[in-house]
């Protein structure tokens, strides 16, 4: 009898600010993987709103009832270099990507082929986003919110209150 393969994934993202769809893709992997790890991409040219230290910990916050809900191993950590060295840094198997329409999947199918000539052993899972998360985008959520509108059906509670404060609402 051999022993039970330890399978870790990887979700990589800016998460500014993490959102109910992310949660949601994260909910979902975290069943599928004995350890998820959150990469958090530092991704200076997006000119992020929250910190990578303030990102990392909300996602931290919210990820831990989803630890507890699943049993996986939820981490966040930052990560700066190519997403295929990174996954072979935390010794993932899988990168987890959610798709909400089919521009993200002609990017993301790009990708794949890329990380696939640098390291054929990492695998990609797409996981589709729940339909009521399908027009969710973090981008969107911070003009949203920056215009006055309610954002409180995007985003957990919490990160709604970090958000209009960082825009002085």
């Amino acid at each position: 009898m051999t022993a039970a393969k330890h399978r870790t994934g990887l979700y990589p993202g800016t998460f500014d600010p993490v959102t109910n769809g992310h949660l949601d893709i994260i909910r979902r992997a975290a069943t599928l993987v004995d350890k998820l790890v959150i990469g958090v991409a530092i991704n200076r040219d997006k000119g992020p709103l929250f910190t990578l230290e303030e990102r990392t910990a909300m996602i931290e916050a919210q990820t831990a009832p989803i630890s507890r809900e699943t049993g996986a191993e939820i981490v966040a950590e930052p990560f700066e270099n190519l997403l295929i060295h990174f996954a072979e840094q935390v010794g993932a198997q899988v990168i987890i990507r959610g798709l909400r329409a089919v521009s993200d999947f002609e990017y993301e199918f790009q990708m794949v082929g890329m990380n696939r000539a640098m390291n054929d052993k990492v695998e990609t899972l797409f996981l589709m986003a729940d339909a009521h998360h399908q027009a969710i985008a973090s981008k969107l959520v911070k003009e949203i919110a920056r215009l006055g509108g309610d954002v409180s059906n995007f985003v957990p509670a919490e990160i709604e209150a970090r958000l209009l404060d960082r825009l002085g609402r």
